[in-house]
């Protein structure tokens, strides 16, 4: 596997609003040394200000890791939305339908979309509200459908969430069709994996490359987090950095979760980068990488 100079985490948001303290940056670089994160404005990062920051000021040759669903499930159905013959084919004529559907909704918002009266149908949106189509028919499990890479988290003992599920704290639907509209805008700038080829370092976006990761992951493979399911110290963020043989973070007491979960990958990301089989997991084939695509990491 070819070389990358910098590893690029985020912590990726799909609340309401401009500004969101739920989206943070790390970077580690791929000479050794703690992560660091990159300073939000004072109200906290736009999704917008990202997109920008990915289009034009990455450090040359990134791998960037962002922490969102990068399609939707359809190689359980043969199709994203099935039964609407409007449903794309492709992950990336899906970007595109989305983000045609919320062109008029502002810091790339995707409310637009689970409103839409066909597209709402496909999402459980409350406790009393779940769409006629989130669930295929015969289902045996009310947790939703999942694509091929959330069968392989789970498979690592990860627990992954489908994203038709807009409820909980722990749902990612919102922040991924958020990232899908980023996605679309982003075509031509900056290539994702496993949808696009890895480019040569000399060319396309300075070499830099989207991959999408699970935090979650992360924390599964170096934290021992007993019965808690995130990093809320410096000493256990230090400590699950140490498993990846990285120099500590010189800081001490709390840090938020969404902080920590993007140094981790950082440095997670620069330790497993080089693993030839973590870009060619066994169930990833040319049909899911074109319609589902993949989580890095999960094999």
């Amino acid at each position: 596997m070819r070389e990358f100079d910098h590893f690029v985490a985020i912590d990726w948001s799909g609340a309401k609003g401009e500004r969101h303290k739920g989206i943070a940056i790390a970077i580690a670089d791929g000479k050794g040394g703690p992560p660091v994160l990159v300073d939000p404005p004072a109200r906290g990062f736009s999704r917008p200000e990202v997109m920008e920051i990915l289009r034009s000021d990455l450090p040359a040759n990134s791998l960037v890791g962002i922490d969102l669903g990068i399609s939707l499930p359809f190689n359980d159905a043969g199709a994203f939305f099935p039964g609407w013959q409007a449903s794309p084919k492709s992950a990336k004529r899906l970007w595109a339908m989305i983000d045609e559907i919320c062109a008029n909704e502002p810091h790339l918002g995707a409310n637009t979309f689970v409103t839409h009266p066909v597209a709402s149908r496909y999402f459980r949106h409350g406790k009393d509200h779940t769409g006629d189509q989130f669930l295929l028919p015969g289902a045996v499990s009310r947790e939703g459908r999942f694509r091929e890479a959330e069968t392989a988290q789970r498979a690592q003992k990860c627990r992954p969430v489908s994203n038709f599920n807009l409820v909980g704290a722990a749902q990612v639907g919102k922040s991924s069709l958020t990232g899908m509209r980023m996605l679309h805008q982003l075509r031509g700038d900056l290539p994702v994996w496993p949808m696009d080829p890895v480019p040569e370092k000399r060319i396309t976006s300075g070499g830099s490359m989207l991959v999408e990761i699970y935090t979650g992951l992360a924390s599964k493979e170096t934290a021992d987090l007993g019965g808690r399911t995130k990093l809320l110290t410096y000493a256990d963020l230090n400590a699950a950095l140490s498993v990846l043989e990285c120099p500590p973070v010189d800081s001490e007491g709390e840090i938020d979760d969404h902080s920590s979960d993007a140094l981790l990958t950082a440095a997670w990301l620069r330790k497993v980068a080089p693993e030839q089989e973590r870009w060619e997991p066994k169930c990833l084939t040319a049909e899911i990488a074109y319609t589902e695509g993949w989580t890095f990491g999960a094999l």
